[in-house]
């Protein structure tokens, strides 16, 4: 066995490397897979320069290494970048952009929107008539600005 992984060590990194990447398919949680890909570069580069062993190792822990690394790098960024879901807990800033239609007439452009299980307090340029269909707008402390879509009477 060992006279066959000598005469063709690329079978056997790349076959290490199908190992590591079919047991990171068992649920290892992201901790094979970088190695499997080092495992399947350095068989290939195996395949193409005829490498000692100590250099076919030497590469697969650098290959191993420069790939978790670079993984974590992306995910880093990614993490600065986007915080999740920014508006989480938010839910005025949630609705703003939807549309509703009025239950109740504003009067001094003042009123309430029935919004789900909840009546949000709601402010306009103009008094609007019951039936209206209207925008959220801004979100100003926790009054809903809106503003009237189409023509209303």
């Amino acid at each position: 066995m060992i006279a066959l992984i000598a005469e063709h060590p690329h079978a056997f990194w790349l076959s290490l490397g199908g190992l590591l990447l079919a047991a990171e398919m068992m649920g290892a949680s992201g901790y094979l897979l970088w190695s499997g890909i080092a495992a399947v570069v350095t068989g290939l580069l195996v395949w193409v320069l005829p490498l000692n062993w100590e250099w076919q190792g030497v590469c697969f822990a650098v290959l191993t290494v420069i790939s978790v690394w670079l993984w974590w790098r992306w995910l880093y960024r990614r993490r600065q970048r986007d915080t999740g879901a920014p508006k989480l807990n938010q839910r005025g800033n949630q609705l703003i952009g939807q549309i509703f239609v009025l239950d109740t007439a504003l009067v001094n452009g003042r009123g309430n929107v029935r919004i789900g299980d909840s009546t949000w307090p709601v402010s306009a340029a103009d008094d609007l008539p019951a039936g209206c269909r209207v925008q959220v707008i801004a979100l100003e402390g926790i009054t809903l600005r809106i503003r009237a879509l189409g023509p209303h009477a």
